[in-house]
């Protein structure tokens, strides 16, 4: 008697074919099969490395756990080429001299291509490090250029300005002249002098005769006079003058303050306050609650802030914020993103490459400072951007962006953390024996479609950026903020999903953020 095997209710299913694997516990079609990618988890963090290669592999990319020799290329997050490559060959990973160094920027632009994009100078992180006998010969055969015999533009924009300035004797004496005239309000002469400063900054030789300055533009008869009274005497008696005035010292110590800008200022030193102390003593004095904690914590605040402690907050955010999305892009920007060692306070732009996500990000993030106690002071200001609006026409417009303006508990330990990634140790200051710092710090929240604008306004200096939206408006008939890029001539908006984007539109070189230092 034959027996019929009736139907199965579930249909059976073909088992997968088992295409590649990688180190990994899923099996992904492998659709790249020229790259091998390894992730750096360096300053990356483990959480955020882990779904970031997930993501890959599941587009198709062949990524390693470990660094094997096949692998063709390693990408790293917030690291220079320099620290990739003394901590792979700390590891003793000398694969690391035959591979393609990437910035994670060209990671996350692959994925959302869906393939692999052609790798540009921006993302490759280059290696600076030059033999010492290397350089004096270079030195040897490339004397400096006298500044007269290069053209130079009116516009920071179309200039490289390093973060080393020789010629600070000039610029420090044009930068406290202007600083004196925005105490006064005095917009127009404030400019010129900034104007004529971050000329200066950008020259590659020292300035050692008045000849040195012909056919330097925005260089006026009072701004010559400046130079060459420095050049003849070493010094400047106006400099002099408003280094000495009272009312220069008393703005200098209370717009230093957390919460106070020039009316606040004005309005005290007609009251007779001129230092701290005054505002300590003055009882009935009724201070913000930003002004109340800029007073508590003043020590800290008015100190400088190590890239070392920049970092270590920077860590600490991300580490928070990729719990919740772990494709969030967290990045410094200002002063440290330019270059600088040191600065005055950590200015940190977030987003999502997900529409919309980011839109919580900011008040997850300050819950979670609330709950580990390191939130001293915050202050949220929601966004105000209006999508059909164009960007302003006025180069110093603020933006719209949702932000936090706090004080962080920085632990001394999370500093030291950063220590072993780095030789440059700057610690911190022990005066009062606790094992904290308080630390400024500003969160900006932008959408994914406008963050190449943030970025770029973020990035600085103010007079970098004043020049960038003035060249718009003069030479290009754009307006152009940390939002947008409208075009008046042809009435649209012009899409950027980089820096490199932006200036592409103007028509102009790109600069690299270590040569924005006008």
């Amino acid at each position: 008697m034959n027996l019929v095997r009736p139907p199965a209710l579930v249909p059976i299913k073909k088992k997968p074919k088992l295409v590649h694997l990688s180190s990994s516990l899923y099996c992904y079609e492998v659709k790249f099969k020229e790259i091998v990618l390894y992730l750096l988890e360096r300053k990356m963090g483990s959480s955020r490395r882990n779904f970031l290669m997930e993501l890959g592999r599941k587009r198709g990319f062949q990524i390693e756990n470990e660094l094997r020799e096949s692998v063709t290329h390693i990408v790293a997050e917030n690291n220079s080429g320099d620290e990739v490559l003394e901590w792979l060959q700390s590891a003793k990973m000398t694969k690391a001299n035959t591979c393609q160094i990437l910035d994670i920027s060209w990671f996350t632009e692959c994925m959302g291509a869906g393939y692999p994009i052609k790798i540009e100078c921006r993302h490759q992180l280059q290696v600076k490090r030059i033999s010492i006998d290397l350089l004096n010969c270079s030195a040897s055969f490339n004397p400096p250029v006298s500044s007269s015999c290069v053209h130079v533009s009116p516009y920071a924009c179309q200039r490289r300005t390093p973060l080393q300035d020789i010629n600070t004797i000039f610029t420090d004496a044009l930068d406290i002249l202007a600083e004196n005239y925005e105490f006064w309000e005095n917009k127009g002469p404030r400019v010129k002098f900034l104007r004529a400063s971050s000329v200066l900054k950008s020259l590659q030789s020292p300035i050692v005769s008045m000849n040195d300055l012909e056919g330097l533009p925005l260089l006026g008869d009072e701004i010559k006079h400046i130079i060459e009274e420095i050049i003849e005497e070493g010094k400047c008696c106006r400099v002099l003058d408003v280094l000495n005035s009272e009312r220069y010292k008393a703005f200098k110590v209370l717009t230093s303050l957390f919460g106070v800008g020039l009316k606040t200022a004005e309005k005290w030193c007609r009251m007779g306050l001129r230092t701290l102390e005054d505002l300590k003593s003055k009882k009935d004095l009724k201070l913000t609650s930003m002004q109340k904690h800029g007073l508590l914590y003043y020590e800290d605040i008015a100190s400088y802030v190590s890239k070392m402690e920049a970092d270590a907050v920077e860590h600490l955010v991300k580490n928070i914020i990729c719990e919740f999305v772990p494709d969030a892009i967290v990045t410094i920007t200002g002063g440290f993103r330019r270059g600088k060692n040191v600065g005055h306070d950590v200015d940190i732009l977030i987003t999502c490459p997900r529409r919309g996500v980011e839109k919580n990000i900011l008040h997850n993030t300050i819950n979670v400072l609330k709950n580990q106690g390191r939130l001293l002071f915050y202050n949220v200001i929601e966004s105000t951007f209006n999508e059909t609006k164009r960007p302003s026409r006025s180069v110093d417009a603020l933006d719209h962006y949702q932000k936090c303006f706090l004080i962080l508990k920085l632990l001394k330990q999370e500093v030291e953390a950063e220590k072993s990634k780095d030789d440059g140790w700057m610690s911190l200051d022990d005066t009062e024996h606790r094992n904290w710092k308080a630390v400024r710090v500003d969160l900006v929240i932008t959408p994914h479609e406008q963050y190449a604008f943030a970025l770029l306004g973020w990035t600085g200096t103010p007079q970098f950026e004043r020049d960038l939206r003035r060249y718009a408006t003069q030479e290009k008939k754009m307006m152009l903020d940390n939002h947008a890029l409208y075009d008046k001539t042809k009435r649209i908006f012009l899409r950027a999903r980089t820096e490199e984007d932006i200036f592409a539109h103007l028509g102009l070189d790109y600069l690299e953020p270590c040569e924005r230092n006008a």
